[in-house]
């Protein structure tokens, strides 16, 4: 196999300008000659139309927009302040919960040890998978008192033969790793930690630590969360915080990580010293598994079962501790292909989640109103549902049409003052990555349309709901051909490359941006054309990395 790969194609595509140029110039003179194209008395229809249908509509859900933009600022504010009061008073986890070192017994010894099993879901990973099972096999804890299960779906016989092999490679060496396979994928995810519980042999365990395929735990993990869940009763998951292999490797992956470092320096941060809950990652996490069990188990009704029994578990009484200062290795997606599907599953997921049990948790008596509001409101309806709708509703579609039906008025405070304090509040997060701010901005909008689509999918339950691709990891391929690091050729296919709905729309935005321009009256066409260029960007394919045949 031929590897080819590009990287932050982006800022090369930006430089190579002439095709954009072209086109703006051809729509700006359009528009100044307009008025000896059209007509008076069809120019004079358009207004009546513009001012009496469209600019009603349009001018209705700039207010919606308004409206949903404060409370994501004060959503984004109150997480900012908590997080930071935390950072401040130092409330680290340790000093709020017991999680005195375990230690071996002089009487009981490895008893003294509670039993651990290890559930790695794994689903055709041959690029990962001797690492996963690696670091799992490597963590320090009494090997009579650990069992891993490798919960193997593959349908690539190959993949599936170099998996077993590798467990029963461990298992010479002494440890109790044991390879479970099904004979169909229901469920997923779920299905195959939901089955892996259901083993005899887990009945002796306390605790189940998960790691995705691409997770690297250091060995002192169990040492570092197990603690918090011996000694504290009432804590049912302690969750540890992401570390990226390949954050450095696009500058795609580099967006991505300032996403994640916020969600979970400030969101699950937040979520943790406040209401005890936040939603479960899926991964580096280890749970009590009679929380689970008192939960109802894992549930396959959506494409999101970690934040599923998260939720639900937190509505039965159960706490959770977030511990940042614990990292677990793992690989971004870098192809954009699988950064969509994945950003579709999680979006989707967690947007059919509410639309399932919004109601539910609504009329819960053992609920407290507080812990609800937060649930509903804070959690479900602000970051999975307003914040997707928003931005790209508001500075994709009606910051644009607002240049072009100039009835619509948009006060400053919502197209300047809101989203330059909630991106301020992103970057005191990440001072690291203040450099790119402007492309995380640019991307991120991009990047809403396909969120939007997807969380419209999850609330009408429809399409692709259930959709599940599972996130393609490309581990040391990319490494294999240093000299690959750089744009790549395009590729034969080209459904590959092109995606037609980002390119429609930058087609919008050029054409707002040069009327904009021509009739000068509200200058947006400067962020309008940049938003237009990301969109063809990405539109265009060139963004991240590209695997290919050939």
């Amino acid at each position: 196999m031929e590897m080819e790969a590009r990287t932050s194609g982006a800022l090369n595509a930006w430089l190579d300008g002439s095709l954009e140029v072209s086109i703006s110039s051809a729509l700006v003179s359009l528009f100044r000659h307009a008025d000896n194209l059209f007509p008076d008395q069809i120019a004079d229809t358009w207004r009546v139309i513009r001012a009496r249908a469209v600019a009603p509509v349009l001018q209705a859900a700039v207010a919606v927009c308004l409206a949903m933009s404060v409370m994501l600022l004060v959503e984004a504010v109150a997480m900012a302040a908590v997080s930071l009061g935390v950072k401040i008073l130092r409330l680290r986890p340790e000093k709020r919960y017991k999680c005195e070192p375990i230690k071996p017994d002089l009487e009981e010894g490895s008893l003294a040890y509670p039993m651990v099993l290890i559930q790695i879901p794994m689903y055709n990973e041959k690029e990962v998978y001797k690492k996963s099972i690696g670091a799992a096999c490597g963590l320090a804890w009494p090997s009579d008192r650990i069992t891993i299960q490798v919960l193997d779906d593959s349908t690539d016989p190959t993949v599936k033969d170099l998996v077993e092999l590798e467990c029963k490679l461990w298992a010479s060496k002494g440890m109790n790793i044991l390879y479970e396979v099904r004979d169909n994928r229901r469920g997923y995810k779920a299905g195959a930690l939901k089955e892996g519980l259901e083993h005899s042999y887990v009945q002796q365990c306390d605790f189940v630590a998960i790691f995705d395929s691409d997770f690297q735990p250091e060995s002192d993990f169990l040492m570092r969360t197990v603690p918090f869940l011996a000694h504290n009763s009432r804590i049912a998951l302690v969750q540890a915080r992401w570390a990226f292999v390949n954050s450095k490797e696009c500058l795609m992956t580099r967006i991505q990580k300032m996403t994640l470092d916020y969600h979970f320096k400030v969101e699950q941060e937040a979520g943790s010293s406040t209401f005890a809950f936040f939603g479960f990652n899926g991964t580096a996490g280890v749970w009590r598994i009679s929380a689970i069990k008192e939960a109802g188990g894992w549930n396959d009704r959506t494409t999101v079962e970690d934040m599923d029994l998260a939720v639900r578990a937190s509505l039965k009484g159960w706490q959770f501790v977030y511990v940042g200062d614990i990292k677990v290795k793992s690989e971004l997606p870098s192809t954009l292909k699988a950064y969509r599907h994945q950003q579709h599953r999680w979006t989707c997921g967690a947007a059919n989640l509410f639309r399932k049990m919004g109601m539910e948790i609504l009329t819960m008596k053992e609920v407290s109103f507080w812990k609800k509001f937060y649930v509903i409101y804070s959690f479900f309806f602000v970051r999975k549902i307003v914040a997707h709708l928003v931005t790209f509703l508001l500075y994709c579609v009606l910051v644009p049409a607002s240049v072009i039906v100039p009835e619509v008025t948009i006060p400053v405070w919502g197209t300047v003052y809101i989203p330059t304090a909630i991106t301020l509040l992103n970057a005191i997060r990440n001072p690291s990555s203040i450099h790119l701010i402007p492309f995380w901005v640019l991307f991120e909008n991009v990047m809403s349309m396909h969120r939007m689509k997807a969380t419209m999918i999850g609330l009408l339950e429809i399409g692709s709901v259930n959709d599940w691709v599972v996130t393609e990891k490309l581990g040391d391929a990319i490494k294999a051909k240093p000299e690959v690091q750089i744009l790549e050729k395009p590729p034969i296919r080209i459904r590959d490359r092109i995606y037609f709905s980002e390119i429609g729309l930058a087609v919008f935005l050029l054409c707002c941006a040069c009327y904009n321009l021509v009739y000068n009256k509200i200058y947006y066409y400067i962020y309008i054309y940049l938003q237009a260029i990301a969109f063809l960007v990405v539109g265009f394919g060139y963004v991240g990395t590209f695997i290919s045949n050939s």
